[in-house]
């Protein structure tokens, strides 16, 4: 007997509307994920802490390096940074985005401190 099934959907993330009837993700949204996909299956496999002492290490070795060096060790821990909050945006609650998008202020200011050192 053949199958009568509907074919399955190639791009099932890519729905129309979300589950509380919003838009669905913008074309520049889907790629991001979909790039990003191979990145976050190999964080997910690292032990928890691990990601979160590396920005830790970059703020501090940047923070305490400055010049030139400490300015692009900061930047990496805010692109990271930005690009998670980026990914997580849409399932976040407005205190988890509030809370995120304060770190990312912070980091913002350490880079930019880290860039025009004062004096």
């Amino acid at each position: 007997m053949p199958d009568t099934s509907p074919p399955s959907d190639p791009h099932p993330r890519r729905a129309s509307a979300t589950s509380d009837g919003g838009p669905g993700p913008g074309p520049l949204r889907y790629a991001v994920e979909q790039r990003s996909l191979p990145v976050l299956t190999r964080l997910a496999r690292l032990p928890v802490w691990l990601p979160f002492l590396v920005l830790l290490v970059l703020m501090l070795v940047g923070g305490f390096v400055g010049g030139a060096v400490g300015w692009v060790l900061v930047g990496l821990a805010l692109a990271f940074i930005l690009w998670l909050l980026y990914l997580s945006w849409p399932r976040l609650t407005t205190v988890e985005r509030l809370m995120r998008a304060t770190v990312l202020l912070l980091f913002a200011v350490v880079t930019v401190t880290q860039l025009m050192p004062r004096g």
